[in-house]
């Protein structure tokens, strides 16, 4: 147990060391795609905690990550504000949607739970392409770039380095809420709403929990997405990142922090080697998650227990019906 628990601690610590140094020797599209693969991280580690850990089968994600994109590139647009206050609103507005979206969600579950919220994203894409007057239509806009001044940093490097730190913050956060009573109170409620009802926890508090934390993660990276890109579209949030999100949760690991982790590493490499080819992208990620559900059905993650045995994550097991 020991060893295992010294061994996670090094692969964390050389993931760690890898994404701190790597714009020192690496080129700058490598960069922006290690850049990316750590947004992505925002949201996966996000949406597990709603889907893996709470148990929600929804996928409002991909809308709060435009909610939180549109929200600070147009702050920062319109009224010229410093990233220092849009970033945090973009992640704040996204969080009270994510509430918003709580509150009727509640009264659903499973596979019409999925449908609203998948009717929801596509509202908000909707928005997004339509609502001229504010979002600027299907055509989006550009974002002026981000200034680290009196810091001599590069725009893309250090946009690279705040969302480093951020997902330094992010998910030792997650990794402590999943071993705290919250955390607990999810895996009983994913188990059975009925047992955990029983047992005096309050559902609807732990369900608008979870949509609130996932709301903040998916928040705070599209408005990081919005800075790093320079403009802000509706095709970037449409349906196919609900997708994308749902791949990484599963492919990773389900109801796993580092599966998460592990899960937007592999799809955002994915998405790169196959950009030039935008059919071969879902074909690909269907054959994946096809894979995983067959062959690896707890994700990658279980491939490295398989090496480490006591690898263990708060509240992992995840209970047969799965």
């Amino acid at each position: 147990m020991m060893q295992a628990l010294l061994a996670r601690r090094n692969i964390v610590a050389v993931g760690i060391i890898v994404f701190a140094i790597l714009p020192m020797f690496a080129n700058a599209y490598i960069v922006f795609v290690a850049n990316l693969a750590l947004m992505y991280i925002l949201l996966s580690v996000g949406l597990n905690m709603l889907l893996g850990y709470a148990g929600q089968l929804a996928f409002p994600n991909a809308a709060l990550f435009g909610v939180g994109a549109y929200t600070s590139g147009l702050l920062r647009l319109e009224f010229d504000l410093p990233y220092w206050i849009t970033l945090p609103a973009g992640a704040a507005f996204a969080t009270v949607i994510g509430l918003a979206i709580a509150l009727p969600a509640l009264r659903l579950r499973g596979l019409y739970l999925a449908l609203a919220t998948i009717a929801f994203a596509q509202a908000a894409l909707w928005v997004f392409g339509h609502w001229n007057s504010v979002t600027y239509g299907g055509a989006g806009f550009r974002v002026p770039p981000m200034d680290f001044s009196p810091l001599p940093l590069d725009p893309s490097i250090g946009i690279y380095y705040l969302t480093f730190i951020i997902v330094l913050v992010a998910v030792p956060l997650g990794w402590n809420m999943l071993r705290s009573r919250v955390g607990r109170a999810w895996v009983a409620l994913r188990e059975s709403e009925v047992a955990a009802e029983t047992l005096g926890i309050d559902l609807t508090r732990y369900k608008a929990y979870a949509y609130v934390v996932s709301g903040l993660y998916a928040g705070t990276a599209g408005a990081l997405f919005s800075a790093l890109l320079g403009i802000v579209t509706p095709e970037s949030f449409d349906l196919f990142q609900v997708i994308v999100h749902f791949c990484m949760v599963i492919v990773g690991g389900i109801g796993s922090l580092w599966g998460g982790v592990l899960g937007a590493v592999i799809l955002v490499w994915l998405l790169e080697v196959l950009r030039t080819f935008r059919d071969l992208q879902e074909i690909a990620f269907g054959g994946l998650l096809l894979f995983t559900v067959l062959v690896v059905p707890g994700g990658m993650i279980v491939m490295i227990k398989r090496y480490l045995p006591g690898w263990n994550e708060p509240l992992r097991r995840i209970g047969k019906k799965r």
